[in-house]
């Protein structure tokens, strides 16, 4: 069996990452637009090298990229700065297979313990369940309902608000 590397993104990724957000399967469940472009993304993880704010993570067997996933906080909202985004995506042939939660895991272990995030907020769409019991069993609980939320396919189609709060928030010395 093949070992999964995970590592950080590089502008280098690009061409990967469209790859695999251009599975129509893959896609549906993202709030991307379709037919993403590699020099788009390039640029995208260029800026991702210079923020310290965040992780784009990717899992990678034998050279392919078969997940990624990122946490960015919102550091440029002065109150906000103890909450962060989360999404993630894994390709249709390793789905079920434990890859998003090992990408979960190692997500939340990076916002808990080295970017002392309190609170991870992400967007899920309403009919996406199998996404949706991952985060529940990562910790999540549904925080709202928006209506219409986004045009997916020719139809509006409804999001969950989900975050989790951080376990067990440092504590200062005594």
């Amino acid at each position: 069996m093949s070992v999964i590397e995970y590592r950080r993104a590089t502008p280098a990724d690009a061409a990967g990452i469209v790859r695999l957000m251009s599975d129509p399967q893959v896609f549906a469940g993202l709030m991307q637009t379709p037919y993403p472009g590699v020099e788009a993304w390039r640029k995208r993880l260029e800026q991702q090298v210079e923020q310290q704010d965040g992780l784009h993570l990717l899992a990678l067997e034998d050279g392919e990229l078969i997940a990624s996933g990122g946490i960015h906080g919102y550091g440029w909202v002065l109150r906000r700065r103890h909450a962060a985004g989360l999404g993630i995506c894994v390709a249709r042939e390793r789905q079920d297979q434990g890859i998003g939660s090992e990408m979960m895991k190692r997500l939340l272990d990076w916002a808990d313990n080295w970017a002392g995030y309190l609170r991870i907020e992400l967007n899920v769409y309403a009919d996406n369940e199998r996404a949706i019991a991952l985060y529940r069993r990562c910790g999540f609980v549904m925080e709202g309902t928006y209506r219409a939320y986004a045009l997916r396919d020719g139809a509006y189609v409804d999001s969950y608000s989900m975050a989790r709060f951080h376990p067990s928030p440092p504590k200062l010395p005594q």
